[in-house]
């Protein structure tokens, strides 16, 4: 699925567009009940609307001070604070090419100036550092991406469309989404096990929190769809989230070295471009350049192939490619089925790294 970031104008892409934006279910336990018999209970009864509400408050006071407004000389958007010493992870589409940032926290009006440590476009992430750290700013506690579950209850926070410290609600709709964002809406990466939810997504919600009712941040809203039947326009409640596990993975090798060192995501080491039959529809991807020493390389594929499947999946573009590579890891072996010369070949390929 080909998408586009919130921050941006509405992109359409094939039947679906996407626009780069953006747990628990409730029970409660009664008191032990004494039986007759000497045997003791637990009943199990539904959380009234009064206690979903004070759970959402109390989620919102303890969340909400660590979401913060990142303006751009050109962008506004949405960030979370990483750490006590002033790091904020937020998306690449908010921060570009910029280098310097106003930052203003849920806590006051008077925005703080922000440097960027490291922007990583691949998996559309970037941390930047606040030159001086306020008093009192509080961490996020980022969750476990492996116990997002659909239908989990969450709260999308952040500054959509420049209205700091909002909050939407809605429910996990879908784990384990494979996204690519519409080249010139934003960085043009493909994310792997996004989040799916019916929370309101809306442009300057990127980089902001997707939270469960643990408080935790399970999530960074990102992409949001767009219907080209509405011409453009929203589509209610399909937003997408980069799942909490890769932001840790990403902001902390920014944090410690000031730079990704391991990507995590799989590569062939070429370029490629997608190429159409004589009807103009995709029918492959064909190879430009390869290099050296890489996984394509090793493989034997050079410029010219036609890559036409990756394992058992079909590839008829560059973005089908990216999505069969996202759904990988380096250091797997895969097969790779090529057109050379009007003869169809299959080879094993170890994937390198991005």
């Amino acid at each position: 699925m080909d998408a586009s970031p919130i921050r941006a104008p509405w992109r359409v892409a094939a039947a679906v567009a996407l626009v780069c934006c953006a747990a628990a279910s409730c029970t409660a336990t009664a008191p032990e009940d004494r039986q007759d018999t000497g045997a003791t209970a637990r009943a199990v009864v539904p959380m009234t609307v009064g206690d979903l509400q004070s759970q959402y408050q109390r989620v919102i006071r303890q969340v909400l001070p660590s979401v913060v407004q990142i303006q751009a000389s050109r962008e506004l958007g949405s960030g979370v604070v990483y750490d006590g010493e002033g790091h904020i992870v937020t998306n690449a589409h908010v921060v570009e090419s910029e280098k310097t940032f106003q930052v203003t926290t849920a806590n006051s009006e008077k925005p703080l100036t922000a440097r960027l440590v490291f922007s990583y476009p691949e998996q559309d992430l970037a941390v930047i550092k606040l030159d001086k750290v306020p008093t009192g700013l509080r961490a996020a506690v980022f969750g476990d991406s492996e116990k997002v579950e659909v239908g989990q209850i969450v709260l999308a926070m952040g500054s959509p469309l420049g209205l700091s410290s909002s909050v939407t609600q809605g429910i996990v709709s879908a784990t384990g989404r494979t996204v690519s964002e519409v080249p010139g809406g934003g960085t043009g990466a493909t994310i792997a096990n996004m989040v799916q939810t019916s929370a309101a997504i809306n442009p300057g919600n990127s980089g902001g929190a997707l939270v469960n009712l643990a408080g935790q941040v399970i999530g960074i809203p990102t992409l949001a769809a767009a219907d080209p039947e509405l011409g453009g326009s929203a589509a209610p409640g399909i937003g997408f989230a980069i799942p909490a596990s890769m932001v840790k993975t990403i902001a902390g090798q920014i944090v410690r070295h000031g730079r990704v060192t391991d990507s995590g995501r799989a590569a062939l080491g070429i370029t490629a471009r997608t190429v159409v039959d004589d009807r103009y529809r995709p029918a492959g991807v064909a190879v430009v350049s390869v290099r050296p020493g890489g996984a394509g390389d090793k493989a034997g594929l050079r410029p010219g192939d036609t890559i036409t499947k990756v394992g058992d999946r079909p590839i008829s573009t560059v973005t089908s490619l990216a999505e069969a590579l996202a759904a990988d890891a380096p250091g797997r072996k895969t097969s790779v089925t090529y057109q050379r010369g009007g003869t169809e070949k299959t080879v094993e390929v170890t994937l390198g790294e991005q």
